[in-house]
């Protein structure tokens, strides 16, 4: 039997052969047991049966696949691992801050505008906003123009369609947007204050105000 063979049997046998799988480190693990394999095998070659060097050269080609495979899913985990703690950190720093997010809602407040956007998938050349209260009724209608295509941002100043003051609470919006005369997809954003960030198994969530846990990937822009 060619040694060299011997020693591939040896390699492919895995777990069998006493190859300890709880090791930190799988890869090395192999690697180290290939090369002192192959060294007892160098050391008690048959002079008449030497090792076959192509065979040699494909078995460490394997072991260095192996070994590379493995390293470079190592490096991917560390990677993401430290990717999970920046944007930990990251969302952290928004605590205080407002944010857009999927929603219609709007807050005003006893004094000052009320905040809220709208994502254009084109621009439009009429964007109107029609804010109602609980009741569903119109109290103002904004006329925004011409806007272009993203996340657009927009105030209520909190007035009515007869220039008195709304009573602060809460309102909701929808927005009818043209471009030629065509209707144009517009989504609405609500304004919401961040007042915290925890981590779920899915990932970094941030506590709006009003709304509760909203995924860090779902956040608009940050106001």
């Amino acid at each position: 039997m060619n040694s060299a063979s011997s020693m591939t049997g040896l390699i492919d046998s895995g777990p069998a052969a006493g190859l300890n799988t709880r090791t930190k480190d799988p890869a090395k693990e192999l690697n180290d047991r290939f090369l002192r394999l192959l060294v007892e095998q160098m050391k008690n070659q048959d002079p008449l049966n030497p090792l076959d060097n192509a065979q040699v050269t494909s078995q460490m080609a394997q072991i260095n696949t192996v070994t590379g495979i493995n390293g470079l899913n190592n490096t991917v985990g560390r990677l993401l691992e430290q990717f999970a703690r920046l944007e930990t950190m990251q969302a952290a720093q928004l605590a205080g801050r407002s944010v857009l997010v999927d929603g219609a809602a709007m807050t005003l407040g006893a004094e000052g505008p009320a905040t809220a956007g709208i994502e254009l998938n084109v621009p439009a050349d009429s964007v109107m906003v029609e804010v109602r209260d609980n009741a569903g009724q119109v109290v103002r209608e904004i006329a925004l123009g011409r806007m272009n295509d993203g996340i657009q941002r927009f105030e209520w100043d909190g007035n009515t369609g007869n220039g008195a003051r709304a009573a602060a609470g809460d309102y909701t919006f929808s927005v009818v947007a043209k471009n030629g005369g065509k209707d144009v997809s517009a989504a609405p954003l609500a304004a919401r204050r961040v007042e915290g960030v925890r981590q779920s198994p899915d990932g970094v969530q941030l506590i709006l105000a009003g709304l509760g846990p909203v995924a860090y990937s779902e956040i608009k822009q940050i106001l």
